[in-house]
C-alpha cells in the first residue's frame, strides 16, 4: 500500500515543547516507520525542513518537498490548495493522511484526517480573527469528505458529531501517546540540576505549566490563583515559583502584564521554548503540574506530567477529565479560588502527592505511540481498500 502523510508541521525535532499537532505528527510518523516495513510511505515536507528529513529516511520511505512553497506568501490559496493538491495527486496514493484537520481544496483522492480539537468552534472568542475561510469552508469540507476521521479523544469525537453532523461510524477515536523512555519519574527529594536552575532562573521548588502562552490556556486565572497563595502564605511565596514553559502565542502580552501588575516578577518564570533534553527534567522535578486550559482536544502535557510521576491539576472540561480520570485533581477552570485550593492541597499534603504520582504513572501506561500508530495503520488499510 502507498501511504502519503502531510509532515509540514515537523520543522524542528529538537524543540522540546513542540506544539501539539507537530508533536503528534512527529511521533506518529517515527513510530509508523518503526513498525511497518512493508508499506510505502510518501512523506510530504515543507522545504524549510530539509535539515530534519534524514530522521525519516528508510528503505520504504519517499520524501517529497512541496514545490514552489515560496509562492505561499504571494498566492496562498493557489499554493495551499492547487499546487499542493497536484503534488499529492502525482504520487498515486492509496490513502493520504492529514494530521492537521485540512485537506487541499483541489485534492480528490482518498484521504483521512485527524481532528485534534474544534476549539475555534466551541470558543471562537479565544482565537484571533481572520480564520473565517478555514472555519466556514476548509475544515467542514475536509471532515465531510474524509473516508475516515481520527479523533484524538471521545470529547473531540462528540464535537465532530455536533458541529458537522457526521455519522459516528465514520469516526475512530485513537488516543495520542507518550514517550515512556523520555518522560520518566524523577526523585522528588532531589532538586533540579544546578545547570538548569541557572539556565532558567529557577531558584526554588516550583509548580509547572507547559503550553503555548495564549488566552485558551487560562493563564490569567492561574496567575490570580497563584497570587492568592502568595498573599495567604509568605512561606509559599518564598518557597514555590510558578514556571510557565512555552512559546508566546496570541495576546501573550496580557500574561506578562498580569505578572507585573501583581508584582510577581521574582516568582513567575518564563523559560520560553525548551530544547528536547530539558523538558523531561523540568516535569520530573516539579512539585506539581497545573494545566487549567479552557478547552483541549487531548491535552498531551497532562499525559507527559503523569508519566513523569508529577501530581497533576487540570480542568474539569472537554477532554481533560477523560485523559486524567482519577489520576489528577480536576477543577473548574473559571474558579480561581478552587484552583488556588487545589495547588495548596497538593503542596501541603505529601500523602496526596504520592497518591497522585502513583496513579498518574499507572494511568499514563495506557497510552503509547506504538498503540496510536498501529490503530492508525488499521485506518489506512481500511481506507486504502475501499473502492
Amino acid at each position: 500500500m502507498r501511504i502519503g502523510i502531510d509532515c509540514r508541521t515537523i520543522l524542528n525535532p529538537e524543540a522540546g515543547n513542540r506544539a501539539g499537532v507537530a508533536q503528534y505528527t512527529y511521533q506518529l510518523v517515527k513510530t509508523l516507520l518503526k513498525i511497518d516495513k512493508l508499506d510505502e510511505f510518501v512523506l510530504f515536507f515543507d522545504h524549510r525542513a530539509r535539515g530534519v528529513v534524514k530522521e525519516f529516511l528508510e528503505p520504504n520511505t519517499k520524501i517529497r518537498f512541496f514545490t514552489f512553497s515560496e509562492y505561499k506568501k504571494y498566492l496562498p490559496f493557489f499554493y495551499s490548495h492547487v499546487l499542493t493538491a497536484s503534488n499529492i495527486g502525482h504520487e498515486k496514493l492509496d490513502v493520504y493522511h492529514s494530521p492537521a484537520n485540512i485537506i487541499p481544496f483541489r485534492y480528490n483522492g482518498k484521504f483521512c484526517v485527524t481532528v485534534h480539537d474544534l476549539a475555534i468552534y466551541r470558543r471562537p472568542d479565544l482565537f484571533p480573527s481572520g480564520q473565517g475561510f478555514s472555519v466556514k469552508y476548509l475544515v467542514p469540507r475536509s471532515i465531510n469528505n474524509a473516508a475516515k476521521i481520527i479523533a484524538v479523544s471521545e470529547s473531540t469525537k462528540k464535537d465532530v458529531e455536533i458541529f458537522f453532523k457526521v455519522d459516528p461510524k465514520k469516526i475512530k477515536v485513537i488516543y495520542e501517546g507518550v514517550d515512556h523512555d523520555r518522560f520518566v519519574p524523577g526523585d522528588k527529594t532531589e532538586k533540579l540540576p544546578e545547570d538548569l536552575k541557572r539556565k532558567y532562573k529557577i531558584s526554588q521548588q516550583y509548580i509547572l505549566f507547559v503550553g503555548t502562552l495564549e488566552p485558551r490556556k487560562n493563564l490569567i486565572r492561574l496567575l490570580e490563583a497563584y497570587y492568592q497563595l502568595t498573599q495567604k502564605s509568605l512561606e509559599f511565596k518564598d518557597h514555590y515559583q510558578l514556571v510557565l514553559v512555552g512559546s508566546k502565542g496570541w495576546l501573550y502580552d496580557e500574561i506578562f502584564e498580569e505578572v507585573e501588575n501583581r508584582n510577581l516578577q521574582n516568582n513567575v518564570v518564563f523559560p520560553g521554548y525548551l530544547v528536547a533534553s530539558d523538558l523531561p527534567k523540568l516535569y520530573a522535578h516539579a512539585t506539581a503540574f497545573v494545566y487549567p486550559s479552557l478547552y483541549e482536544g487531548f491535552g498531551l502535557p497532562v499525559l507527559e506530567a503523569m508519566a513523569s510521576g508529577t501530581p497533576v491539576i487540570t480542568s474539569s472540561v472537554s477532554s481533560m477529565p477523560e485523559i486524567a480520570k482519577d489520576a489528577g485533581l480536576l477543577v473548574d477552570p473559571l474558579d480561581v479560588e478552587g484552583l488556588a485550593n487545589a495547588m495548596e492541597k497538593i503542596i501541603t499534603d505529601k500523602s496526596l502527592q504520592a497518591e497522585l504520582s502513583e496513579k498518574g504513572k499507572k494511568r499514563s501506561e495506557k497510552f503509547s505511540w506504538e498503540k496510536c500508530a498501529r490503530e492508525t495503520l488499521e485506518i489506512y488499510r481500511e481506507v486504502g481498500k475501499k473502492a
